[in-house]
């Protein structure tokens, strides 16, 4: 899957589902809005750092229900809070990673950046998760993968200038878009590791078709993903990949994956 993909398949998750995924983030954006406008008198600080974790973790897993079929309530974006210590712990490991990781140049802190994006999903799918091992398995699940999910970032480029020209109300609906196009994404990544690791491929259709089975098995005992998501497994008599003459299973990504 490539960049279109990931926005096509976004956008059917999506449909009939709008209303309560923009005000979803909305509510997302005025609280961290709220709390960052107030870290001038300290208060704000405070609360910006004790909430950012958490709602960042109800805001993936609000996604991930939505990209997987599930039903998706404005409320559960506070679930987060219920594994409190993970994710404020989380936040704050990656916050100093990164921050170290800038100081020897941007362009290493964006990199790291990446490595990290996928640790609130994985978080998310397994609650017992510790917040370090949760970064750990997304450097191990982005390896390769950054440089994908950068194009399809930038593919959103377009959206954002609009954006800009309509003082920012176009936000309501690019930032959702753009949000659900990263669970989808992480949909497909895990589910190409799962196939890598099996030996049987999965094709490239909808990334609901995901087998999470011990994609993450070893340094936890155990899959990373709950019990709550029963996914579609590919069939075992599905070709396997056909690799390239380096070895790669996919083709290399081009213009056509902006």
């Amino acid at each position: 899957m490539r960049a279109r993909d990931f926005r096509s398949n976004a956008w059917a998750c999506l449909t009939g589902k709008w209303g309560v995924m923009i005000l979803t983030v909305l509510i997302f954006e005025l609280i961290m809005g709220a709390c960052s406008g107030l870290s001038l008198l300290g208060v704000g600080s405070i609360a910006l750092l004790l909430i950012t974790g958490p709602l960042t973790l109800g805001l993936s897993q609000q996604f991930l229900c939505l990209v997987r079929g599930q039903r998706v309530e404005v409320a559960k974006m506070f679930d987060g809070f219920k594994n409190f210590a993970n994710a404020f712990l989380l936040s704050i490991i990656n916050s100093i990673l990164i921050a170290l990781w800038s100081l020897l140049l941007v362009i290493p802190g964006i990199i790291k950046a990446y490595s990290y994006s996928m640790s609130y999903y994985i978080l998310a799918d397994n609650p017992a998760m510790s917040a370090n091992t949760a970064r750990v398995q997304s450097m191990e699940l982005m390896n390769g993968n950054k440089w994908r999910l950068f194009c399809l970032d930038c593919s959103f480029i377009g959206w954002y200038i609009l954006c800009a020209l309509t003082f920012g109300i176009l936000t309501l609906w690019v930032r959702p878009y753009h949000e659900a196009a990263r669970a989808v994404f992480y949909q497909e990544i895990v589910r190409e590791r799962n196939v890598m690791s099996s030996g049987v491929s999965g094709g490239t259709g909808s990334a609901d078709n995901v087998n999470t089975d011990d994609v993450f098995s070893g340094s936890t005992g155990g899959s990373v993903f709950g019990s709550g998501y029963e996914p579609d497994v590919p069939s075992a008599n599905e070709e396997a990949p056909s690799k390239t003459d380096n070895g790669d299973t996919q083709p290399p990504l081009n213009a056509d994956d902006l």
